[in-house]
């Protein structure tokens, strides 16, 4: 999955199903089953010192703060194809540069949303200064970005290879 833009969020159709049968899921069964959870809590008694219905509570919470992330990510998504293997870095790629130049220091990344992240490989946001900076650059190319501290930091396009999940 990768952004585009603010508002709309790149889905290919597998990363797309993933996070709908998640929310399907979250909004369905899991709610449920928080529901229950809470109820046979606040049926043990006192509920100012019930460390049970608290945590469902809690637990409750995160999982409806989930379901509103999927619902609004999944309502703005355009699902299509992966990027064409080219070289042009764009979100969707697996980006590898060097830094300074120097093949020995590199870094190997998908350009694309966190919400979608891989656990096999980093992953930087389009909108992130590193992503702003090799967005749209080709294998070859030098690039710029601004660090935390407001210096350039100088990179080298080395790959760029479509994310295959």
């Amino acid at each position: 999955m990768t952004q585009t833009s603010d508002n709309v969020t790149w889905l290919t159709q597998e990363a797309y199903n993933q996070l709908k049968a998640e929310l399907d899921d979250l909004s369905g069964p899991a709610r449920t089953e928080i529901a229950k959870k809470i109820e046979a809590a606040r049926e043990e008694g006192d509920l100012r010192e019930n460390g049970g219905y608290h945590a469902a509570k809690e637990e409750q919470g995160k999982q409806e703060l989930r379901i509103r992330q999927l619902q609004q990510l999944l309502e703005r998504a355009k699902v299509g194809e992966t990027p064409p293997d080219d070289g042009v870095v764009e979100p969707g790629m697996v980006v590898t540069i060097a830094f300074d130049g120097d093949p020995d220091d590199t870094l190997k990344f998908l350009l694309g949303s966190r919400e979608y992240a891989s656990s096999e490989v980093e992953t930087y946001s389009p909108q992130s200064p590193l992503g702003r900076g090799v967005n749209g650059k080709k294998v070859g190319d030098d690039a710029e970005y601004e660090l935390p501290n407001g210096k350039l930091a100088a990179v080298r396009i080395l790959e760029a290879k479509p994310f295959t999940g």
